[in-house]
């Protein structure tokens, strides 16, 4: 697998933007990475040095979809993903909203 097909999107959420003022960035990645893998994109992809990963297997959830009066509403699945929490080195920083897209 190359770097470049690793790392899928950074998740910008409010806890998260708390968690880059301590130096962790949370990225969406590919479920078959392992955590050497991830590692490595990060460092080749914005040039830092990475402390530690921790990787989360992100179940789906079960959503409903509403029908028109009368009719059965339909059920179905939100896609399961995996994501991983980068630790980086003091000193080093990552602009999501500048250097990835």
């Amino acid at each position: 697998m190359q770097h470049q097909d690793v790392l899928r999107r950074p998740v910008i959420t409010e806890k998260n933007t708390r968690l880059m003022e301590q130096g962790q960035y949370m990225f969406e990645v590919a479920r078959d990475a392992n955590k050497i893998q991830i590692k490595d994109a990060i460092e080749r992809t914005f040039d830092v040095s990475v402390r530690k990963v921790n990787v989360i297997n992100v179940r789906g959830k079960q959503r409903r979809r509403a029908r028109r009066q009368g009719r059965t509403a339909s059920t179905g699945w939100t896609p399961s993903w995996k994501k991983a929490i980068v630790s980086l080195q003091e000193g080093d920083t990552i602009d999501l909203f500048g250097d990835f897209y």
